[in-house]
């Protein structure tokens, strides 16, 4: 029976937990940020509206005192000096008032109260300061003195008590706008708790439900899976929980019955294959045995067709001896096939007798120096050589595990297939080398030659492939094909590179010797490290290279000639050449 599966999703539920949380914390934001707006405007009313306010009615004060000391002091000795202070004050308090006007858009009740500080200032200029100038300058101090009276004082106590109520506003409006600045602070503060609050309840409302939702029924789930997993496929799963959990353990249901059906059907298909296993084990015995016995047949076959060959060519070559001439010039002809076929024959045999004996007789593989087989190559190629007036060189070649005579027939089936295969009128070149790519030995014969056209490359290997007639170069067409099994059978690939400017290169790989592998990683550790032991100075300057490297590297690149003596102490390519 399948679980009815309805009621909110599990997508649903969070979004809209979320959603909730999310309209909440953009309100307090909001309702922060208003309120970090006007605490800022009331810090700045602070610091920039009443602060200056009030240390400007400070400075008009000071002013006033200076006109009122100045008048006294003038009504006193007479001299025109002693109104400069009063001058000066009346300039100050000209840019004070103006300076505070400009601050007083937001309170008009200081305004209020700065308009009589300049209304009873203008009454005691008018009054006073007027007069006792005016007296002083015509009819002297005494007269000037006399106008200094108890009223005179009196009126600028007016003028100093209007200053004074000036300050007391505007420290009560400082003392406003710092109780608003606290206010709106701790409203903010406030504003940042709940906002917080709202963060932990939602985050421990969603994990609660995520335990109730998600947890308590992907673990049930878990556990059913796990019964099924461990091999009680016939269990039934059921989930609980919101409607993607129950259509996930529908399907994780389903599943569990398709692994049953398919593992009923894997048993009985483990059964047909162990019953085909059986009859391919059988086959392959058989092919095994049918190869050997191929093989066997090839080798008996070839080796038994040499004596009845031997025979026909060999009465052939009597009939064209004795009885050249005497007979007519179809006859001679008809016997000269039959030689020639007859020598055919023999080489094609001796062929695939050499190319089925590799890897059947086997001697064991040694360490092979490839400079001595080259030698015993040259050797094996000196009559070629002679007749081509070729020149056969080697690089310095490396030491392999192998067999030395398949080496051996390697090499030569490289070196005379470049020498056959030569260009009129253009002495044979050929040029043995090796060098080491990872954990193998890369070796080319390259020559001067008549070149491999790409699209024939792979067909070369092929055994009785040809490219020519055999009227233009003679041969059997099976050397290549030796040369394919010999490098596969040391476990190696061959192949022609068709990227030469001239000529033809046959390549091929040989394992390398661990030795030598190890010695080309530590050499590529000591090159990696060289910049470091130049700059510690332990190592030769970089302008400066040592004479021993420097005739190591002349001498590798002059060619040794066979002829030369063991004396001359040169250890680089070795050249054989004839002509």
């Amino acid at each position: 029976m399948k679980p009815v599966v309805g009621g909110w999703s599990l997508r649903r539920r969070v979004i809209t937990l979320l959603t909730v949380v999310g309209v909440l914390l953009i309100a307090l934001a909001g309702a922060e940020a208003a309120m970090a707006a006007r605490n800022r405007t009331q810090i700045d009313a602070v610091l920039n509206e009443t602060g200056p306010l009030r240390v400007q009615s400070q400075e008009l004060l000071n002013a006033l005192l200076d006109q009122e000391t100045a008048i006294r002091g003038y009504a006193v000795s007479g001299d025109p000096a002693d109104l400069n202070p009063y001058r000066e004050g009346l300039e100050q308090e000209k840019s004070v008032v103006a300076g505070m006007q400009m601050l007083l858009g937001d309170y008009p009740q200081i305004g209020q109260e700065l308009r009589i500080v300049e209304e009873r200032t203008a009454q005691w200029r008018q009054s006073v300061a007027e007069p006792v100038i005016t007296t002083t300058e015509q009819s002297g101090t005494s007269a000037g003195q006399a106008l200094v009276t108890e009223r005179a004082r009196q009126q600028f106590d007016e003028v100093r008590s209007a200053v004074n109520d000036l300050q007391e506003e505007i420290l009560t409006a400082r003392e406003q706008s710092a109780d608003n600045v606290r206010t709106s602070s701790n409203v903010l503060v406030v504003l940042l708790i709940v906002a917080a609050l709202v963060v932990v309840v939602a985050g421990a409302v969603l994990l609660l439900s995520l335990d109730r939702m998600v947890i308590r029924p992907l673990t049930g789930l878990a556990n059913q899976v796990r019964e099924v997993a461990e091999g009680d496929y016939q269990h039934g799963i059921a989930a609980v929980g919101p409607p993607e959990f129950l259509r996930l353990g529908e399907d994780v249901d389903a599943m569990r019955q398709k692994i049953a059906a398919d593992l009923a059907e894997v048993r009985a298909a483990r059964e047909r294959i162990e019953w085909v296993n059986s009859q391919l084990q059988k086959q392959a015995e058989e092919l095994t045995r049918s190869n050997r016995d191929l093989e066997q047949f090839a080798y008996v076959a070839s080796h038994d067709l040499q004596e009845p060959l031997r025979k026909v060519a060999s009465f052939c070559q009597l009939l064209q001896r004795r009885y050249a001439g005497q007979l007519d010039e179809r006859a001679d002809q008809y016997i000269a096939f039959a030689v020639d076929g007859a020598q055919r024959m023999q080489r094609l045999i001796n062929d695939l007798l050499a190319f089925s004996r590799i890897g059947r007789l086997t001697t064991g593989f040694v360490e092979v120096d490839l400079n001595k087989v080259m030698g015993d190559v040259a050797g094996q190629t000196e009559a070629a050589r002679q007749y081509a007036d070729a020149e056969l060189t080697w690089s310095e070649l490396p030491v392999i595990s192998g067999e030395e005579p398949l080496l051996t027939n390697l090499l030569a089936n490289l070196v005379s297939n470049s020498i056959k295969f030569r260009r009129p009128d253009v002495p044979p070149k050929v040029h043995i080398s090796a060098r080491l790519v990872g954990a193998e030995w890369e070796i080319s014969c390259q020559d001067n030659g008549i070149g491999i056209e790409p699209e024939f490359a792979d067909k070369i290997f092929v055994i009785f492939q040809r490219l020519h007639s055999k009227d233009a170069y003679p041969g059997t067409g099976i050397g290549l094909a030796i040369v394919k099994k010999i490098v596969e059978y040391h476990g190696g690939r061959v192949w022609v590179d068709t990227d030469v400017p001239e000529g033809t290169a046959i390549r091929f790989t040989l394992p390398a010797l661990p030795e030598d592998v190890e010695a080309a990683a530590a050499a590529a550790v000591d090159s990696s490290e060289q910049p470091q032991d130049l700059a510690e100075g332990d190592a030769t300057p970089s302008n400066e290279v040592p004479a021993a490297l420097t005739e190591q590297a002349d001498s590798s690149d002059r060619p040794d000639r066979a002829d030369e003596s063991p004396e001359s102490g040169r250890t680089g390519d070795m050249r054989e050449t004839v002509g």
